[in-house]
């Protein structure tokens, strides 16, 4: 049966798709089928989420080698939620990207374009599904290397410098990871995740596990650009095409996030990262860090994408800060900020594709009066925006309530403080967006701009509603947190 073979297809469906893209040479052709490829990931990443609610844990043997002689493709809560949420951002991004690839992209390039978005996408899933930690770190190159062409193809020459630059941090950063799990297999001669799990308590005070576990966390967090590991960030979204910077703002740095939080809690267990290495401490002072400053700089940047980069990385702040409580409410908030805030941010940056596709800008002051003349783009970038910001009955006011009672409980009633004034910030910079689309006139030499087509924004919207829905309804995305955080602190898979 096909069913039992979806785990293999999640990745090699993609990987297949993207030298086809490349031999298809037209860019209406290679849209078509990344379009076709991205839904059919996107569906079967959700058939796979309900067998793990229904089933439990799967696990599928490459080859039909047995772990941990053979590389494992193992599901459970954690990297099934995962898993929907890079297809189901694949999935929306592609429709928008027609338009507005044709708008950046030339036509001689826009097949490439495709190619390396099937890649990056293969990369992201493949890191999420795989139960073996060298495979991990193959796909990591994988994503990355696409993600370094889909950054450089931007219009505006800077994207190549920022493409650079996240090339030489990014290759540090897998260098960092490489070198630890190199210590891991010379210590344990293995490298399955859950045969790890077994052999690492009976050698955790040797120093080459000791070492492994900083390189790893040090890798990882240049990787999901924990400050001050963000240096790439900024330059990347700013100036990457349109649909990438949404695609990589709501996929890549979340997929850090779970990396981190898989080698910490799976590989490692709790009880290593949080009592016998000072973790909790080191995340809980860099997560508030990355907040405050993220937030600051955020509000002082006249580039809306820019601006967005910026709270992408106070965004990864809070998911860190989650982390480091190592507890089940703390988990709660990190694994449901995964989910919402690659909602959120992809409706923003799909918003600024929609304004870029009409203006050729996203400055702020380019943006006069938006409001009225582009109502439904506007309209989903302050829904997106006030769950930025937290506001009750939107996504962002769950993650950040569980925050505060992960706070609260820990008797750390400052971090809670620092998260509401945060959160104040986060107004203040979305405010001033708002201001000018809906309170200032446009210049007098300002075109005339009607909505976007409606292949972009009919997504834009979507994740905008999903903003909305998973901010009243919350039995999924809570529920899956929920029992992801309990399997983790319990050191399971």
């Amino acid at each position: 049966m096909i069913s039992l073979h979806l785990p293999a297809l999640q990745v090699v469906v993609p990987l297949i798709s993207a030298p086809l893209c490349v031999l298809l040479r037209r860019g209406f052709g290679a849209w078509l089928l990344a379009t076709v490829i991205a839904w059919t990931a996107f569906a079967i990443s959700l058939a796979l989420l309900a067998q793990v609610l229904s089933d439990g844990a799967l696990s599928y043997k490459m080859g039909g080698w047995a772990a941990p002689w053979g590389i494992e493709y193992r599901i459970d809560r954690l990297n099934a939620f995962m898993l929907v949420i890079v297809a189901g951002i694949g999935a929306l991004v592609m429709p928008c990207a027609y338009h507005s690839v044709a708008r950046e992209i030339a036509p001689e390039r826009q097949h490439l374009f495709y190619a390396a978005f099937m890649l990056a996408l293969t990369g992201l899933l493949g890191i999420v599904i795989t139960g073996d930690v060298f495979n991990l770190y193959v796909f990591l190159e994988i994503t990355s290397l696409a993600s370094y062409t889909l950054v450089a193809l931007g219009a505006d020459r800077r994207a190549l410098r920022a493409s650079f630059q996240y090339l030489v941090l990014g290759t540090i950063g897998a260098t960092f990871i490489l070198i630890g799990i190199g210590l891991l297999y010379m210590v344990t001669g293995t490298l399955n995740m859950a045969d790890l799990a077994a052999r690492i308590p009976a050698l955790q005070e040797l120093r080459p596990v000791r070492a492994a576990f900083a390189f790893i966390v040090v890798g990882a967090g240049l990787k999901l650009a924990l400050f001050p590991l963000h240096l790439w960030l900024p330059n990347a979204y700013t100036y990457a095409p349109s649909v990438v910077s949404a695609f990589l703002a709501a996929t890549a740095t979340k997929v850090g996030v779970y990396v981190l939080m898989r080698f910490i809690f799976t590989v490692f267990g709790a009880r290593f990262a949080f009592e016998m290495m000072p973790l909790g401490e080191i995340l809980m002072v860099l997560g508030l860090l990355a907040v405050m400053v993220g937030s600051l700089v955020a509000v002082f940047q006249t580039n809306v994408k820019r601006m967005l980069a910026y709270s992408s990385i106070a965004q990864i702040g809070y998911m860190a800060l989650g982390i480091s409580f190592a507890s089940v409410n703390g988990l709660v908030a990190g694994i449901v900020h995964l989910f919402n805030h690659a909602a959120m941010k992809g409706a923003l940056f799909l918003a600024l594709a929609c304004v870029f596709y009409r203006l050729g800008s996203v400055e702020l002051d380019a943006m006069r009066g938006l409001g009225r003349r582009m109502p439904l783009t506007m309209a989903t970038f302050v829904a997106a925006g006030m769950s930025l910001v937290g506001v009750p009955l939107t996504v962002g006011f769950i993650s950040k309530w569980y925050l505060v009672v992960a706070a609260i409980e820990s008797g750390l009633w400052p971090v809670a403080v620092i998260v509401l004034v945060a959160s104040l910030l986060a107004l203040v910079y979305i405010w001033r967006v708002v201001e000018v689309a809906y309170f200032r006139e446009p210049d007098g030499d300002a075109p005339e701009v009607t909505e976007a087509p409606a292949a972009m924004l009919v997504p834009t919207m979507a994740l905008a509603a999903a903003c909305i829905y998973f901010g009243i309804d919350t039995e999924l995305t809570v529920g899956v947190a929920t029992e992801a955080a309990l399997s983790l602190l319990e050191g399971g898979p």
